[in-house]
């Protein structure tokens, strides 16, 4: 069976880069991971990719005297590479336009929250600042606003009374390291198809929920 290839970007712990690779490791997975990259030399997920012999890629953005320089260089790097989705997972810097442009429909990311409530930073605090009953985690399409992009696909979980900052992380992370790797398991054998207008899942494009369950 022809493995879906992705590349995999990370700036940090590469926790969800390890659910990742571990589902990967599966015979009856349906993609691999063909790329690691990161702008950061000293994160930790670039240790896991190594551990499981994935090619890594690494790129200092500090490097760079500005984005679209740092953008450019990445591209050019990534034509050498034959992969078919770009997953961005706990990646910290925003893409430029052009390089969203020429990769369209070809990038995800991994939010913790339920977009479109909470773009950016500080999820878990807003969501007990605000007493919301529900949080959990989202993979949407990338496109050149912060956390904008078309959503492809959620999981949640009730906040009880005694959650704080600390529980919140470790639900939110416990449902990441599920729904990433569903997600991107449903993209290779397209049940979840990622159109330029639209997104399919299972061939129809007017879901009203797109809660993912396990």
């Amino acid at each position: 069976m022809k493995k879906f290839k992705l590349a995999v970007f990370i700036s940090g712990n590469g926790s969800n880069l390890q659910a990742l690779i571990d589902t990967s490791k599966s015979s009856d997975c349906p993609f691999k991971i063909e790329l690691v990259f990161s702008n950061n030399p000293n994160a930790f997920g670039l240790a896991r990719a190594s551990q499981s012999n994935i090619p890594i890629l690494i790129l200092d953005h500090k490097a760079f005297k500005t984005r679209q320089e740092f953008d450019a260089t990445l591209s050019k790097k990534l034509e050498q590479i034959n992969f078919d989705l770009i997953i961005l997972a706990g990646f910290m810097r925003i893409l430029g336009k052009e390089f969203i442009k020429k990769y369209e429909n070809r990038i995800i990311n991994l939010h913790p929250s339920l977009l479109p409530k909470y773009p950016g930073l500080n999820t878990h605090e807003k969501v007990l600042e605000n007493k919301d009953k529900f949080h959990g985690a989202t993979v949407h399409l990338v496109d050149e606003g912060l956390d904008t992009g078309r959503i492809i696909g959620f999981s949640k979980f009730k906040v009880k009374k005694h959650d704080n900052y600390d529980s919140l992380l470790a639900k939110t992370h416990e449902i990441e390291h599920k729904l990433l790797p569903k997600i991107c398991s449903l993209i290779a054998t397209k049940k979840i198809i990622l159109n330029k207008d639209n997104i399919l899942i299972n061939g129809k494009s007017d879901q009203k929920s797109k809660e993912i369950n396990f």
